[in-house]
């Protein structure tokens, strides 16, 4: 039963990833058809990632009461009704309104399933975890493309839909094994203590070290997502056709750095697979500070994700480790919410500078975020106590 039940786990983060990319690639015909300033999209990402985050700081209390397969089950049903939402919109004040249920959804799932996976399942499961998450982030491009050659985003969004309707309805079905594999309530995991309310959490020193690991490594992603390609072109002197086919690259390397991760992380332990990991990313961006030809470059961002891709899903299993089962649940939509600001404040901030100095700086702001998450995960380990020793690792 555990295994069937980690199958839809899996199917259900398929769906978290398929909308994260879908609105950047609808975009460029949204704001034409709409008449819009291209600037405009950051309205839409800001509302969402609003969403997502404000679910993440209350997916404790709500996971308590209604048990995680019930917050899978509406959670994706709310992000199905908001892509529903977007395919029928026909103004920018609709998107607006129908990102902030799709963040609220991807919010929610994403913290009860990662806490989930993190209690009763070994480190490979979580890795593999987010491996179908990429599964789902390069799906809705693809489908989208598809649409547009058709002429129509909105047809993309109703595709999309259709799919996450489907998952929606197999995690409603299946609500029943949840109760079998004896986890429907996660309180009685927890051991029923209350761990207490985010504000409380980030006074925790330890609590603020893991926050900025997330934070450092979610920067670091995105970005490499947001500026990689105009690094290329500006400051590399790239074509842009090839700069974007070397960011293909770099996605690539974050599946890859993920898939090895799940591999190997039944000899080697998740710190372990980090710090592997954490010292590809030094040697991705030695390679891009270097005054060398852009196609080492490409090299340095296929590195960067390849090194940064087992960051996030081995700090989320070390969480109950770190934390204590019973306060694991409290601190990951904690930690979920800073990652979420990492990755909503980072892009924008280094736009910002570049703006007023140059691109050139984009590997210096990798180090200095690099420096930020690994210091903090340095001190984390030096002063772990172990707490978390009780964590379940079944299946």
């Amino acid at each position: 039963m555990a295994s069937v039940l980690l199958i839809i786990i899996y199917i259900a983060f398929i769906g978290l990833g398929i909308p994260d990319s879908m609105f950047g690639a609808a975009w460029p015909a949204i704001y034409e058809q709409f008449q819009l300033p291209v600037s405009w999209a950051s309205f839409v990402t800001v509302i969402t990632a609003f969403g997502t985050i404000l679910s993440s700081l209350f997916s404790d209390r709500l996971i308590r009461r209604f048990g995680t397969g019930r917050i899978t089950a509406f959670s994706t049903t709310l992000t199905a009704a908001a892509l529903l939402g977007f395919s029928i919109s026909g103004s920018m004040l609709w998107l607006c309104l129908f990102a902030f249920p799709l963040g609220l959804g991807a919010g929610a799932i994403d913290a009860a399933l990662n806490n989930y996976v993190a209690l009763h399942y070994r480190a490979t499961h979580m890795n593999f975890l987010h491996c179908f998450y990429g599964v789902g982030i390069a799906l809705s491009p693809f489908l989208m493309s598809f649409a547009l050659s058709e002429g129509s985003w909105r047809r993309g969004y109703a595709t999309v839909f259709c799919i996450q309707l489907g998952i929606a309805l197999l995690t409603i079905f299946t609500l029943p094994l949840w109760k079998k594999v004896g986890s429907a309530q996660p309180i009685q995991e927890a051991g029923g203590s209350a761990p207490g309310n985010p504000i409380s959490l980030l006074r925790e020193k330890q609590v603020r070290r893991a926050c900025l690991v997330f934070f450092g490594s979610c920067g670091v992603e995105n970005i490499c997502n947001t500026w990689g390609s105009t690094f290329l072109v500006s400051a590399k002197g790239m074509e842009a056709d090839r700069a974007a086919l070397t960011m293909t690259a770099y996605f690539i390397g974050m599946a890859i750095g993920r898939f090895l991760s799940g591999l190997l992380a039944n000899r080697l332990t998740s710190r372990q697979l980090m710090r592997i990991g954490q010292g590809i990313v030094l040697v991705a961006v030695i390679l891009l500070l270097l005054p060398l030809p852009a196609g080492v470059s490409g090299v340095g961002l296929f590195l960067v994700g390849m090194g940064n891709g087992p960051v996030f899903p081995n700090m989320l299993h070390l969480t109950p480790r770190y934390f204590g089962v019973d306060r694991s649940q409290a601190v990951m939509g904690v930690e979920m919410a800073v990652a979420y600001v990492g990755s909503m404040v980072m892009p924008v901030l280094f736009g910002a500078v570049a703006q007023q100095l140059t691109l050139a700086l984009f590997p210096t702001c990798l180090l200095l975020l690099y420096v930020l998450m690994m210091t903090n995960g340095l001190l984390l380990d030096r002063t772990d106590s172990g707490a978390g020793k009780k964590c379940m690792q079944t299946g």
